[in-house]
């Protein structure tokens, strides 16, 4: 049996290329090259059936360290919250208040980029503070 080194996440989503951007903004991530023969990814995404276009996107973490996210567009819209979500680690090693305003500073950053800010849950006798919010379509995420 061998085990599985990478894996890719994937999202439902209603417009695949602005979903992907915002999450290449908040991870540092880049868009690969478009395919061998293709100018661009709009030139790529010209080429195929009027039904399939704009229907995907991809992004991925330039060092290769990172799993590859994956946008696809799906008819219906999302309803309820998020079985599985992103909790991405900005207050790593850090405590107190030093860990909040680290928190606190990206949220204002992703808030400039369309994020919504959910809710700030505290810390507690267990846990540090971490930062609920919604990305371009509502997609849940934690700042952790």
């Amino acid at each position: 049996m061998s085990s599985v080194k990478q894996f890719q996440v994937t999202f439902d989503c209603a417009d695949p290329e602005r979903v992907a951007r915002f999450w290449c903004e908040v991870l540092g991530y880049v868009v690969p090259p478009p395919p061998k023969g293709f100018a661009s990814w709009g030139d790529f995404d010209r080429s195929l059936p009027p039904e399939r276009q704009g229907s995907a996107f991809a992004c991925g973490d330039p060092s290769d360290v990172g799993p590859r996210l994956f946008f696809q567009r799906v008819p219906e819209g999302k309803v309820v919250k998020n079985r599985v979500h992103l909790d991405v680690r900005v207050g790593t090693g850090l405590v107190g208040a030093e860990r909040l305003a680290a928190l606190e500073a990206e949220c204002a950053r992703l808030v400039a980029l369309g994020a919504v800010c959910e809710r700030v849950l505290p810390a507690d006798d267990h846990n540090e503070s971490c930062i609920v919010m919604r990305d371009v379509e509502g997609n849940e995420f934690c700042l952790d």
